[in-house]
């Protein structure tokens, strides 16, 4: 069995491929209507779209959604799993790393900076439930 489509002209079944363009970070990719994003950004031969927190490149491990390997941004919309996500025409898609964004850290760093239950609230500010000392 081979990875790649089976070519419109010897497909015994006669399909109908209606083509698709999206955009991958910035660069144009085009692909077949139906097919997931994974399977546009592999048949265009991309294996890996993504980087872990050691830098090692991902892509596609399940192909089922489970393990959330294969993901990337549509538009403004973040962790999206490229294997279960049918490709639009006019996509335009994002690849990501683990390394969190500037939105990310400010809003990671504002939480960081609330005390927690039994600490004492700085400034005027009382926190329900915490104690003078």
């Amino acid at each position: 069995m081979s990875p790649r489509r089976v070519p419109a002209e010897s497909d015994a079944v006669g399909r109908q491929d209606r083509p698709l363009r999206i955009t991958v970070d910035g660069e144009p990719v085009d692909g077949i209507a139906g097919q997931t994003l994974a399977g546009v950004l592999l048949a265009a031969d991309r294996a890996a779209w993504r980087r872990g927190r050691s830098g090692a490149p991902r892509g596609v491990f399940c192909g089922i959604g489970v393990c959330f390997d294969c993901l990337v941004t549509v538009g403004d919309e973040r962790d999206v799993r490229a294997c279960r996500r049918r490709a639009s025409d006019g996509d335009v898609v994002t690849t990501q790393t683990r390394e969190p964004d500037a939105a990310s850290r400010s809003h990671s760093e504002a939480r960081s900076s609330k005390p927690r239950k039994g600490q004492k609230a700085q400034g005027n500010v009382k926190m329900p439930g915490a104690e003078e000392r």
